[in-house]
Parts: structure tokens; C-alpha cells; sequence
């Protein structure tokens, strides 16, 4: 499934730098605003122990982690709606992604120049917002100046159900209310969909912090970023983009040994991607076998025919039955055969509900 997750935030705040660390590339991260000018995408992997353990159980020829993109976007200034800095181009950017990470500046640096000249990352969060929904209120008024006469003269339910929700949207943005805030029946998500609204999507606020602030227990300006974020009801994830860049570099063993003396068991990183897979609503199954043990997203919710079809559309056109076992069935066992006999392989048809840690064969015709 071809899934984005944009990294968003005001010049210099380590956007770029944590970028090169989730797909260690070396893209430019430079000391002024808009060195990133066109987005750059990168596929990550998603962290999953239990593919490793899959691994050594199966020892198979190929391993192949589940996978989702990460977005850089170029820095966003005040007045971007209107077209400051990169303006709509960057706004247009935004768009495109199906969750945003806003970076947010937690740490004071006399070397590293803020925007806006001062350390404030609500000020900060609130640029941001105030530019989405801007941009959000122009597609939205837009669109009600071309319907508004119709949907006052005609009986076509589906004119008028458009033109209200509108309404509705515009008073909320008005407000600097979210349109993610609002609450939507089935059709009108229907009907707002296509307008692929910014502030529709979900969001996680990534608190960077310097490398002498690893404890982050100690930053004032992260417990802000944490009051403000759990009136949204929006996750924050803290990190150090330099150190993440500086793991990166490293081979597994390494970056183990280094989380261990900072005192951490687990990389920003890694707790960012998991953060935004889930936030996504997203999940893995496994197929596992001698040639090959690899991990497969797809979103909660989604029937075994449709996860058949993330790995062939044949599959999903001819299926018929999915053999199924639990991970955790799997490694109580100790094997698939053991699982098999004791009855807890499972044949599930084509309204069965796909879970996290399934590890399928599917049995299709074409």
C-alpha cells in the first residue's frame, strides 16, 4: 500500500536533518530557510521484532520488511497561504501526504537561527495551523461560491448535503477550528474527500530536542508542546534529530551499544515510525515460508480478499479460502506444524476480518 507521511515545520528546525535519518540519504540540510525545495521521498521500514523472529524460525532465502513512505517538505513560513516563502507550492505539497509530523524546535541554540527569532514552539505550532487552515478556508469557500445558488434552488440532495457541510467546515475554520475537529456521518466523508483538505489529516508532533537533553524529562518547552497537544488529542514524539542522524550511520550491533549508553532502549526514530504507521491506522500480516518470510500493510478493518490483493490482484479477483495462524499461536507452539495439530490453523472466507501478526496463505483460482 502506497502510504505518505509528510515531515512539516518551520525553517530550521531539524526537519531535514531527521529526514537524512529515516532514510539515511544525504540530502541537503542546510543553516537557512527553504534548502529543501522539492519534496524528497524516502521508503522507510516499518520496526518489527516478530519479522525477525519469523526469520530465524523459517530461515528463509529473502526477509522483506513492510514499508511505507516519509515526505520532506520544504519549510513553511507566516504568510505561506498568501504566498510567502514557498507559498502554495509548499502548501500543494502538504496535500499530497496522508498524515503530517510536525517538527517542532524544543531546544536553544545560538548557532542555529529561528525564524521568528525566539524559542517558542506554540507560537510555532500555531503558524503552521493558522496557514492550513487559511488554505483550507480558500478551497472551501471557493467551492461554496460555485454550489451556493444551486443548492439553494434545487432539491438534489446531494447539492444540498455538499453545500451544508461546507457551511459547516467554513464556520469552523473560521473559528481556527480543524476540520479534523468536526464530527462527519459516513456520506459526508464521501463528499469531503476529494477536496483532500490539510487540516482533515491526522497529526503527530515531533519534539526535537538537543543531544545534552536526552532525558527530555528535563525540557520545559517539550511539556508545552505535550499540554498543547493533548487538548487536540494528537501524540507527541520526542527525539534528538542529530543523534538520530548519528544512529543511522551505524551498523545494527553499534546502535544498539549507543542507545544503551544514552540511556534509551528504543531510537526516536523508531518510535516515529511506529507512531505514524498506527496513526494511519495501519497493521501487519505475514507470509512466511522457506523462499521467503515477509511483512505486509494494510489498514484495520480490511478483509482477507482485499489484504490477498495487496500482494496480487489475482488473488483478491480469484480468492477463495485464507490459511491462517496467529502470530502469537505460532510462537507458543513453536512451529507451524505444531500449530497445526493442535487446531489452531484456521480457513477463513471472504468476510473474515484480517488481524495484526496474521500469517496467511491464501488459496485463490484465476
Amino acid at each position: 500500500m502506497s502510504l505518505t507521511a509528510g515531515i512539516v515545520g518551520l525553517p530550521n528546525v531539524g526537519k531535514s536533518t531527521l529526514f537524512n535519518a529515516i532514510t539515511k540519504k544525504n540530502i541537503l540540510a542546510a543553516n537557512y530557510p527553504f534548502a529543501t525545495i522539492d519534496p524528497n521521498v524516502g521508503m522507510v521500514t516499518v520496526p518489527d521484532k516478530r519479522l525477525e523472529v519469523l526469520e530465524n524460525m523459517y530461515i528463509p532465502e529473502n526477509t522483506i520488511p513492510t514499508t511505507f513512505e516519509f515526505t520532506d517538505i520544504a519549510g513553511l513560513v507566516k504568510g505561506a497561504s498568501i504566498g510567502e516563502g514557498l507559498g502554495n507550492r509548499f502548501l500543494s505539497h502538504i496535500r499530497e501526504v496522508d498524515a503530517i509530523c510536525e517538527v517542532v524546535r524544543c531546544f536553544e541554540d545560538e548557532n542555529i537561527t529561528h525564524v521568528e527569532g525566539t524559542i517558542d514552539p506554540i507560537r510555532d505550532i500555531e503558524i503552521i495551523n493558522v496557514e492550513l487552515i487559511l488554505s483550507d478556508l480558500e478551497i472551501v469557500e471557493n467551492r461554496i461560491n460555485r454550489i451556493e445558488k444551486k443548492a439553494k434552488t434545487t432539491k438534489e440532495k446531494d447539492v444540498v448535503l455538499e453545500y451544508e457541510l461546507l457551511v459547516r467546515i467554513k464556520e469552523s475554520l473560521s473559528k481556527n477550528i480543524p476540520a479534523r475537529f468536526l464530527e462527519y456521518t459516513q456520506d459526508e466523508l464521501l463528499v469531503i474527500k476529494p477536496f483532500n483538505l490539510i487540516t482533515m489529516k491526522p497529526f503527530i508532533y515531533v519534539a526535537n530536542i538537543k543531544e545534552s537533553e536526552i532525558s527530555y524529562k528535563e525540557n520545559k518547552y517539550v511539556e508545552i508542546v505535550r499540554e498543547y497537544a493533548k487538548k487536540e488529542g494528537a501524540e507527541v514524539v520526542v527525539l534528538c534529530a542529530k543523534i538520530e542522524s548519528e544512529l543511522s550511520e551505524l551498523p545494527d550491533d553499534e546502535k544498539e551499544i549507543f542507545l544503551n549508553e544514552l540511556g534509551i532502549d528504543q531510537s526516536g526514530l523508531d518510535k516515529l515510525i511506529n507512531a505514524t504507521y498506527h496513526l494511519l491506522g495501519l497493521a501487519t500480516y505475514f507470509t512466511a515460508g522457506e523462499k521467503e518470510v515477509r511483512a505486509w500493510t494494510f489498514r484495520r478493518g480490511m478483509k482477507a480478499p482485499e489484504c490477498a490483493g495487496i500482494i496480487h490482484s489475482d488473488f483478491q479477483r480469484g480468492f477463495i479460502k485464507a490459511e491462517i495462524m496467529s502470530y502469537d499461536d505460532l510462537i507458543a507452539c513453536g512451529s507451524e506444524k505444531n500449530v497445526k495439530e493442535s487446531g489452531k490453523m484456521r480457513l477463513e472466507g471472504k468476510e473474515y476480518i484480517m488481524q495484526d501478526g496474521d500469517i496467511c496463505h491464501f488459496r485463490f483460482n484465476v
